[in-house]
């Protein structure tokens, strides 16, 4: 076959296209966060494999216009050599692929040995060409350079590996990606056949940086915020690991603000304008990330800023002033690069665990105690997805504490209130405020409750079987749970598997502050009382109380925090405050409970603000749900 190059058919315009975008996208690599992947190194070889293809290009058409029979032989070396680099261009691609994909070894293997043969055929069928000699001559009036077109056969072949390759791995790509790279593909061939069509050369290269383009925009940019100049956790995860792998060590400084985090509230532009000059004035290089909404994180390198605790220094007084004029909480974390943590890559979950620990508006430098306690905190997570991959609700690990809860009205402990622990085989007991947290915030925490809740219908049945008088035992359920749809079935099912009526079991509860969270206890509340259970409002007077909603939510206690009651010894004003509160909660039927109670003094102090019922460290520490039985009495039956 014999194919006509027509120089009057081409132009460089197209082949300068695919070089001025190719530096276009260089430049927007160098001045914005591209993930240092493998995969990305193949990106960057397929970028300069088409620049070179682009000047060959121009080089050779430049030549045939030149009619000069003495560079007939090098134009035919330079022909195959500009089919050598797109050949080299689709082999790019199926490595790319194959990088992106994880495609398993073997078939690797396979595609990448089918795509090197392609090019070795190819490459020998063009470079025989080339040998057996190539002519200029002139058709029509017109220059032309005619030689047998063995690049098609190549180009078919290796669109159609990649259309099989494609395929394969439909099912490893998100839907959206694929469609990206196929329109991509198919522009590229419909540009080739109107190329082929109209007699056209000028843009045979240019549809081979369709696909890069997408390749780019897809998978490997990490766009700035324009307001902020922050980009996301996944390039934070790729700056730690390429430090990590190059021993290059860093500091980071987090800030927290909590008010535009929980809330979701934008940040003002007041506090964007200080992100921005705080993110370029006092480090080099330093580069800003954003895990969260009011989370950001500031990392750079100390051989660029080898005096950094001097410049941690006027950070910190130039940040004073602007929280002297702002005002909004923040949590302030400085620590420097840790290997264990580098290794993992978990520099948001390190710091999460720090804040934590945190009082607001504080600054904290970690440290090697640091890194014990969230390991500690890793461990336990891990067995907390365990516990909920294996929804058993005997699981072991779980235990039930109960501290019992005494009754001023008929002088008896009839009434406890159940306690989880964990008991794992690397940390022994766990207590609550170490693994409820992180129980809620992955979504774990409603399988506690049911492990829980049924353990302690388990105990109660044994107990009350036995003759003993117990009321009821109460079960702290957190206000997330309520959002699960099925909540109130889970609590109905295990209630009536035990065979116990509602009345032996209690749910406490904190108030929400979000109004739709409101509305939801309000509805759930009043669906399990109709079982007979009863509730506690638990915590009152910590953290956010609002009477309005208090009085519209259908409580049966009302549970007044231990704060109540040291403020109440301490002081004459807050013991009538707190007094108040307790005699209107009686007068309204609700009964009042405190705990925290730990002394005689305590006693006849709750006891004198209207008390039903005491809970503290004076009557019993929290002990095994088992050893319940030593503080109950027993019926007539017994």
């Amino acid at each position: 076959m014999n194919r006509h190059f027509n120089i009057s058919g081409y132009t460089p315009v197209g082949d300068l296209a695919v070089v001025s975008i190719c530096v276009v996208m260089i430049v927007l690599i160098i001045f914005s966060y591209v993930r240092k992947t493998r995969s990305f190194r193949i990106f960057l070889g397929i970028i300069g494999l088409l620049i070179l293809a682009a000047n060959v290009d121009v080089a050779f058409y430049s030549i045939l216009s030149a009619d000069r029979p003495e560079l007939h032989s090098l134009a035919g070396g330079m022909h195959c050599a500009f089919h050598g680099l797109l050949y080299l261009v689709f082999l790019c691609y199926v490595a790319y692929i194959l990088e992106v994909t994880r495609l398993d070894r073997r078939r690797r293997r396979i595609y990448m040995a089918l795509s090197l043969g392609i090019f070795a055929v190819g490459m020998a069928l063009d470079a025989l060409d080339a040998v057996n000699g190539v002519k200029l001559r002139v058709v029509g009036g017109s220059l032309e350079f005619q030689g047998r077109d063995v690049f098609m056969y190549g180009y078919l072949a290796f669109v159609g590996l990649i259309a099989v390759l494609m395929f394969q791995v439909r099912n490893r790509l998100y839907k959206r990606v694929m469609l990206g790279f196929y329109g991509t593909m198919a522009v590229s061939f419909i540009i080739l056949v109107m190329q082929a069509r109209f007699g056209q050369t000028s843009f045979t290269v240019l549809t081979f940086l369709y696909p890069v383009i997408a390749m780019f925009y897809i998978l490997h940019s990490s766009p700035y915020d324009a307001r902020l100049g922050t980009i996301d956790s996944r390039a934070l995860e790729d700056m730690v690991r390429l430090n990590y792998e190059n021993n290059i060590e860093f500091v980071f400084m987090s800030l927290y603000l909590r008010d535009f985090d929980e809330e979701g509230k934008p940040l003002p532009e007041e506090v964007q304008a200080a992100v921005r000059r705080f993110s370029v004035s006092f480090f080099k290089g330093a580069t800003l990330f954003q895990p969260g909404k009011g989370h950001m994180i500031l990392l750079y390198t100390k051989r660029r800023n080898p005096d950094y605790e001097k410049r941690i220094q006027r950070i910190m007084e130039a940040f004073d002033q602007e929280y002297q004029r702002l005002g909004y909480e923040y949590k302030i974390v400085i620590g420097e690069s840790i290997g264990e943590i580098s290794r993992k890559n978990e520099y948001v979950s390190f710091i999460h665990n720090v804040h934590r620990g945190m009082a607001p508006n504080t600054v904290y430098r970690v440290g090697e105690k640091d890194v014990e306690w969230f390991n500690r905190q890793e461990y336990i997570l891990k067995q907390l997805e365990d516990i909920y991959v294996k929804g058993d609700l005997d699981d072991p690990r779980v235990l039930v504490y109960c501290q019992p809860v005494f009754n001023t009205r008929n002088g008896r402990f009839d009434t406890a209130e159940a306690l989880m622990r964990l008991e794992l085989e690397q940390t022994g007991m766990v207590y609550p405020d170490q693994f409820i947290p992180l129980a809620e915030q992955n979504g774990y925490i409603h399988m506690l409750t049911e492990i829980i809740l049924h353990k302690t219908c388990k105990a109660v049945k044994a107990l009350i079987g036995e003759g003993y008088i117990l009321s009821r035992v109460s079960v702290n359920v957190s206000a997330i749970e309520l959002k699960e749809n099925a909540f109130c079935d889970d609590i109905i099912r295990i209630i009536h598997r035990s065979s116990l009526s509602g009345e032996s079991i209690a749910i406490e509860l904190t108030e929400s502050r979000n109004e739709s969270d409101f509305m939801l206890m309000r509805d759930k509340i009043a669906e399990l009382k109709e079982l007979g259970i009863k509730f506690y409002l638990d915590d009152f007077g910590t953290g956010y109380s609002n009477m309005e909603r208090i009085m519209a939510l259908p409580f049966d206690i009302i549970k007044f925090d231990r704060s109540l009651v040291t403020a109440s010894g301490d002081s004459e004003r807050s013991r009538q405050i707190v007094g108040a509160l307790a005699n209107m909660f009686s007068d309204m039927n609700y009964s009042v409970l405190y705990e925290g109670v730990e002394k005689d003094s305590d006693e006849a102090m709750c006891r004198n603000m209207r008390a039903t019922y005491l809970q503290g460290y004076k009557y019993s520490r929290p002990v095994p749900i088992e050893k319940l039985r030593e503080y109950l009495d027993r019926g007539d039956a017994a």
